[in-house]
């Protein structure tokens, strides 16, 4: 838990599936087209056993004064020895929407990421015509990178992506 902050961030479990469905059905109109979330059992076991795996992680972002989950951030792809990267995902429930909850979630993930996890480099890739998201990383400290043509296949095509990133500034490697 972080003190002074409205939100902490703990890893997604199994308990989870019937909060976190309800929440993703619910918040489908603001997630198309930008992400397909878990909304089925099936999914979310597929879910489950992907932030399992070495290379992936899975946080819930709970409000600190009644333990609800409000949205998710997902650390993708995590690459180790000299590169020390990984891409985020991220989704925000749609009555949580608009009250600066994936923000502090977000400012948490990045020090847990850069401590905890060692990592370096993380990197968020956003459709251009996502303007909360780009917000939303901009304010945490990203830097706009470029575009990836076709990056993603999301909603049944191809989709460009902007490539934002932010980074550790440190001068070596974490043992």
């Amino acid at each position: 838990m972080n003190i002074g902050t409205n939100v902490y961030l703990r890893k997604v479990a199994s308990q989870d599936q019937t909060e976190f469905l309800q929440l993703m059905r619910a918040s489908m109109d603001i997630h198309r087209p930008w992400i397909t979330p878990p909304t089925t059992p099936q999914m979310f076991r597929n879910y489950l056993q992907r932030i399992r795996r070495s290379d992936h992680e899975g946080y819930a972002i709970c409000r600190t004064d009644d333990d609800r989950i409000v949205g998710v951030i997902n650390i993708n792809h995590i690459v180790r020895g000299t590169f020390q990267n990984a891409s985020l995902g991220y989704y925000v429930g749609e009555p949580y929407q608009g009250h600066g909850y994936m923000q502090q979630g977000l400012e948490q993930l990045l020090r847990l990421a850069f401590s905890t996890l060692g990592l370096h480099r993380l990197e968020a890739n956003i459709q251009p015509d996502n303007v909360r998201s780009k917000a939303l990383v901009e304010s945490c400290g990203f830097d706009f990178e470029g575009i990836s043509r076709n990056f993603l296949y999301i909603d049944g095509e191809w989709r460009d992506h902007e490539r934002w990133s932010v980074f550790a500034d440190r001068d070596s490697l974490r043992p």
